[in-house]
């Protein structure tokens, strides 16, 4: 933690924090060993080589433990959930609505609670979900839930995918930085069971999902120049966020909202795409606080982890050591890929790992990236400095 004098100049800078962090879950564990077993009994599916498939996806993607909203009760209430060929949009949009609504409260208080302030303080509300659709949306139902003052003005992202959580960080930046006295609640929640499918050798992409994907939901307090009294600890700086798209490559990661739910495709080139254009996006970024393309590993790397594959890419271009992922692999193994959500559990370990370093030593780790890559393909990116060193 900084001192008073720090905190103080950070005052004088004007820069977005990260003020505190939160997230929920689901009550439902799922643990991967036993997933492929309980997902084809819950379908009442019988392929032996669809069976095989999901056992090997699920061993690559290093994931141990998720959190799902899905569970038997709900099966049993919505049978036709696992049968394919039914038009249960309705269905979906029900549950999910309700679920993301209050994984979304409970993650905000337990943020609320960690920033110390009351929540009728926060000015400014942030909502990501790529997981519901409804008008109104999610935030005023959140807003609702928390207490939060009508005066609250309320930004909603719908349809971000796994970039939004960072895409959120960075429209809350701007509104803390443009707003002065301000405080932005970031709260993005998420759950899979807007796509949930039976297996199918149709619908590859399908299986990935069901090895991958997990729910829950994350929440920042942002706000610039922190105030002393209450006192506010003051977790990351926001120093600099840009986003750029690639040129025709939507086709890449296509989502479409049909009767039967989210159907989603996924070319596999995503992780080379990635890897092709991820230095230049880094080197642009990293180059405001004066590093070169030959100093990646002077900085920490808070990444969305949307698979291993793309860690594995990113840490081969960019020649990074082993070390340099930790907090992101942590978060895939320990939440699946979260989508928006998952940002947040990979800065919870990034702070964790931080408070391992002895006698005040920065090593090198004051700096550093939270980046994540989403539909279009989007890359989005904060430059940040972490002041718990």
């Amino acid at each position: 933690m900084g001192s008073e004098e720090e905190i103080k100049d950070l005052h004088s800078t004007g820069k977005a924090t990260i003020l505190a962090l939160g997230k929920a879950f689901p009550h439902q564990l799922v643990m991967q060993d036993f997933l492929v077993d309980g997902y084809f009994r819950n379908t009442n599916c019988d392929d032996p080589d669809l069976k095989q498939k999901l056992a090997r996806l699920c061993k690559a993607t290093t994931v141990k433990t998720r959190y799902v909203v899905m569970s038997e009760e709900i099966l049993t209430k919505y049978p036709e959930l696992a049968t394919e060929g039914h038009p249960t949009v309705k269905q979906r949009l029900d549950i999910c609505n309700a679920a993301v609504t209050q994984m979304a409260i409970e993650a905000s208080q337990s943020c609320i609670r960690s920033w110390g302030r009351p929540a009728s303080d926060i000015t400014h509300l942030v909502y990501v979900s790529s997981s519901e659709a409804r008008l109104p949306g999610g935030d005023l139902y959140l807003a609702k839930g928390l207490g939060l003052s009508p005066s609250t003005q309320r930004v909603m992202l719908y349809f971000s995918g796994c970039s939004g959580g960072v895409a959120g960080l960075r429209v809350a930046k701007d509104i803390a930085e443009n707003n002065p006295g301000s405080r932005v609640l970031l709260a993005t929640s998420e759950t899979t069971i807007i796509g949930f499918k039976p297996p199918s050798a149709d619908r590859p992409y399908d299986l990935v999902g069901v090895a991958l994907f997990g729910d829950g939901a994350g929440a920042m307090i942002v706000g610039s120049n922190p105030v002393l009294k209450p006192a506010e600890r003051p977790l990351f700086e926001l120093h600099i966020a840009i986003q750029h798209f690639l040129p025709d490559t939507e086709k890449v990661i296509d989502g479409k909202l049909t009767e039967e739910g989210i159907s989603f495709k996924l070319e596999r080139q995503l992780p080379q795409i990635i890897e092709d254009n991820i230095q230049d996006f880094c080197v642009e970024l990293m180059g405001f606080a004066g590093f070169t393309k030959t100093e990646f590993n002077k900085l920490f790397w808070a990444v969305h982890p949307g698979g291993p594959a793309i860690l594995n890419r990113l840490e081969k271009k960019l020649e990074l050591l082993p070390e340099k992922l930790n907090a992101s692999r942590r978060a895939l193994t320990d939440y699946g890929n979260a989508s928006s959500n998952t940002i947040v559990y990979v800065l919870e370990y990034m702070l964790e790992e931080a408070k391992s370093v002895s006698n005040g030593k920065k090593d090198g780790n004051e700096w550093g990236l939270i980046l994540a890559f989403g539909p279009g393909i989007t890359f989005e990116g904060i430059l940040t400095r972490n002041l718990t060193l």
